[in-house]
Parts: structure tokens; C-alpha cells; sequence
């Protein structure tokens, strides 16, 4: 009985201890994901401002058809 509560309290040690590397995985994950969204968010906005710039340049890429 007692050997069988100590092997069960080893699988749950052991458990644990995956559970908080699976966790702190998720959480390094989602902070690359979040510095990703940032990066993308960025260069949206310098390409943005990139068109911009050539459109003033050439009226005609503005998409109006004049």
C-alpha cells in the first residue's frame, strides 16, 4: 500500500514538473508571437508609408484611374 502511494506521488511530482515546462514554453511561445505581431504591425506601416511617398511621386498609382 505504502509502495504504491509513493509511486503515485512520484508520478504526480513528475507530471507536475512537465505541466511547468510545457507552461513556461507557452509563455516564451507566446511572447515570440507577440514580438512577431509587433515586427509585422511595423513593416505595415513603413510599406504604408512607402506607397504613400511613390504615389505622390506618380499620381497615377493611386488607383484612380486618372
Amino acid at each position: 500500500m505504502k509502495d504504491s502511494y509513493d509511486q503515485l506521488l512520484q508520478m504526480w511530482r513528475e507530471e507536475k514538473e512537465k505541466r511547468k515546462k510545457a507552461e513556461e514554453e507557452i509563455e516564451k511561445l507566446k511572447a515570440e508571437l507577440a514580438r512577431a505581431k509587433e515586427d509585422h504591425q511595423y513593416d505595415n506601416l513603413v510599406h504604408q508609408k512607402e506607397l504613400e511617398e511613390i504615389k505622390k511621386w506618380n499620381p497615377r498609382l493611386d488607383g484612380s484611374g486618372r
